[in-house]
Parts: C-alpha cells; sequence; structure tokens
C-alpha cells in the first residue's frame, strides 16, 4: 500500500484516489498540479463515470473476482 502522503505528482500526471468506508460507501478524489490538463481531465472523467454511470459501475465490479481471494 502506498501512503498517499508520499506521492508526488509530476505537472502532467494526475491520480484517482478512491477510498472505501466500512460501509462499501466509495469516496472519489482527483489529484492534480495542472487541473486543466489532459491526465486530470481523464481522471475526472473516470471518476464521474464511475459515480454516475450504472452500467460502468456493473462492468468494473464484473471485473473484480473476489471468490478466488
Amino acid at each position: 500500500m502506498v501512503d498517499s502522503q508520499s506521492i508526488t505528482l509530476k505537472a502532467n500526471q494526475a491520480a484517482l484516489i478512491l477510498e472505501v468506508d466500512e460501509d462499501g460507501a466509495i469516496d472519489i478524489n482527483v489529484a492534480a498540479l495542472e487541473e486543466e490538463g489532459l491526465a486530470s481531465a481523464l481522471c475526472q472523467a473516470i471518476a464521474y463515470k464511475i459515480v454516475h454511470d450504472e452500467q460502468f459501475q456493473a462492468e468494473l465490479m464484473d471485473m473484480l473476482d473476489f471468490e478466488d481471494d
């Protein structure tokens, strides 16, 4: 696991930060030095789809295979 305090982004990078609470609720944040850059825009778009697009959510959950653990 990476400590979020140790992450240093370059100007052309962005990161999605996902936090899941004990109830399974997901909080999504985007970190970026350049909020108007392509990397930031892509992270914002992915974050939007995770929150608002039920089909995208279902596709992501289908990709996860918890039964093999």
